[in-house]
C-alpha cells in the first residue's frame, strides 16, 4: 500500500520529528555531566552519534524504539509496507554505521529509549565501565 501522503507532505511531517536533544539524550547527558564526564554532543561523524567521547573513542546512540526497530521482528507484520521498508532501512543503516565505526577503532554503545527511561543508571554504568577500560 502506498503512503497516504504526498512526498512533500510526508517530508514536512518527518522534518518535525525531533532528532537532537531528545528527552533520553538529555537524561543521559545530565547524569554523565553530574558525574564529571565531559563529552561532545552531536559531533559530526558517520552516523551522527548523540554523545561522543573523542579521547576514549566511544560513541553513544540513543535510539527510539519504533524508528530503530526494537520490536521490528515481532511487530513488522502489523506495519504498512512504507513503515516496514523505512524501519528495515534504518536497521540496516545502524548496522553499517556500527561496522564502520568499529573498523575505525571506535567503541559503539546503543541504548533503546525504553532502556534509558526504565533504567538510566544501568545505562550510565555501562558507559562508565566502557570509559574506565
Amino acid at each position: 500500500m502506498p503512503d497516504i501522503f504526498t512526498k512533500k507532505k510526508r517530508s514536512e511531517i518527518m522534518s518535525k520529528v525531533k532528532n537532537k536533544n531528545t528527552d533520553i539524550e538529555l537524561l543521559l547527558r545530565s547524569k554523565l555531566w553530574s558525574l564529571g564526564y565531559r563529552y561532545r554532543v552531536n559531533h559530526k561523524m558517520i552516523g551522527n552519534p548523540d554523545i561522543v567521547f573523542l579521547k576514549n573513542k566511544i560513541t553513544i546512540f540513543c535510539d527510539g524504539d519504533f524508528w530503530h526497530g526494537r520490536t521490528y521482528n515481532a511487530d513488522s507484520k502489523k506495519y504498512k509496507t512504507f513503515w516496514k521498508d523505512k524501519i528495515a532501512k534504518n536497521i540496516a543503516r545502524d548496522n553499517e554505521v556500527n561496522k564502520k565505526l568499529k573498523s575505525e577503532g571506535w567503541r559503539v554503545l546503543r541504548f533503546w529509549k525504553t532502556e534509558i527511561l526504565k533504567s538510566p543508571d544501568m545505562c550510565i554504568k555501562k558507559i562508565t565501565e566502557c570509559l574506565l577500560r
